[in-house]
């Protein structure tokens, strides 16, 4: 296929990682709060829409792996320049260039936001942004390796986090779940459709997937990660929905930070400042992760070095950055961005897929027929 990467073995990866990458990508800022605004489209029904949710990554990582495997050593931006052409190809990879530094940015302000709010409320965004985006840099310089091995030992560093949910399970109300199916299917589809911006990130595998090794095992380590994700959310929006009445949860901008708060342990006072603070593990991937994917779409037009790059794209989104200033502007930034990522990561998948198996069908018959 035309514009195949060429790879050496040292840039590849091994298949069993992207169970890591998955997870580390997809569990990010979306945790700390997306139990009110589920809650708020389904009401007690919410676990149905985020179990749903989950269904419908698998379904669309399966559509994305089968339009991978049909070019093999190619990603998306190639992919798009085979099937449009290199004019209508290379605008939609400018489209999803924007899409990931918009998810950059996203994450990187709603984290500012909660490092704000939670515990350093006098620390400037300049100063946060700055930071932040220097540890970005530092990071994505080592390379694909060295961002596949941050997204390890996220996981692995941050997992002790998690089990701390249980806590308020002695406080729990089950009562709180019922009636289930209450909430009729367009209500569930529309907590659904709010789950975006909660889950997005595996669509990564779009880019890092022609740099796997071992290809072959590379559906199955993604379908767990994908999984193992789902377990996490449902069990995050199960222990809010017994534990909060539903006034409560609707008043709730960060339920999962405030579970968290919960918690007492006899040799920390405050377990969210911990948690908030080793967030940042978590927050890194997400990071080096979107920046990379732009950077590979960039590269596809632009003969750019990938440290000029990372310095040029960091300070535009620091100076961005410093124009939000308001909750209600990062809520509308929010928004507008869950709007666009369900049709480019829940939408576009199939439709491309459906265009590529065509293209490669006639494409193949004219090769035997000549």
């Amino acid at each position: 296929m035309k514009s195949s990467i060429q790879l050496s073995p040292t840039d590849t990866i091994n298949a069993f990682l992207l169970f890591f990458i998955v997870q580390s990508v997809q569990i990010g800022v979306g945790l700390h709060g997306f139990q009110r605004i589920i809650y708020g489209d389904a009401k007690q029904d919410a676990w149905i829409s985020v179990l749903l949710a989950g269904l419908a990554t698998h379904i669309i990582a399966f559509f994305m792996i089968k339009t991978l495997q049909i070019y093999g050593s190619n990603d998306l931006y190639g992919i798009h320049q085979d099937v449009f052409g290199k004019w209508m190809g290379n605008f939609f990879n400018i489209l999803y260039i924007m899409y990931c530094s918009g998810a950059f940015f996203t994450v990187l302000r709603n984290y500012i936001e909660v490092v704000q709010t939670w515990v350093f409320p006098d620390l400037g965004t300049w100063f946060l942004a700055g930071t932040l985006l220097l540890i970005v840099i530092y990071t994505f310089t080592g390379g694909l390796r060295v961002i596949v091995g941050i997204s390890f030992f996220s996981i692995v560093l941050v997992i002790w986090l998690f089990p701390l949910l249980a806590a308020p399970l002695k406080f729990m109300e089950p009562r709180n779940l019922l009636p289930v199916f209450e909430a009729n299917m367009s209500e569930i589809l529309k907590g659904i459709k709010s789950m975006t911006f909660t889950i997005i990130g595996f669509e990564i595998i779009y880019v890092i997937y022609p740099f796997v090794k071992d290809k072959e095992n590379a559906k199955k380590h993604i379908h767990l990660g994908l999984f193992v994700t789902t377990l996490i959310y449902l069990a995050a929006m199960l222990v809010s929905l017994t534990y909060f009445s539903g006034e409560q949860l609707t008043k709730t901008i960060w339920a999962t930070l405030s579970l968290f708060s919960i918690v007492k342990l006899p040799f920390i006072e405050r377990v969210e400042y911990i948690v908030v603070c080793f967030w940042m593990l978590l927050i890194l991937p997400n990071l080096c992760l979107f920046v990379w994917s732009a950077f590979r779409g960039i590269r596809r037009m632009v003969r750019i070095s990938a440290n000029k790059f990372v310095w040029i794209f960091s300070l535009i989104v620091f100076i961005i950055s410093l124009t939000f200033k308001t909750r209600t502007q990062i809520n509308t930034f929010n928004d507008y961005f869950n709007q666009v990522a369900f049709y480019i990561v829940f939408v576009y998948p199939i439709m491309l897929y459906v265009i590529a198996a065509i293209k490669n069908k006639f494409k193949s018959h004219k090769e035997q027929s000549e």
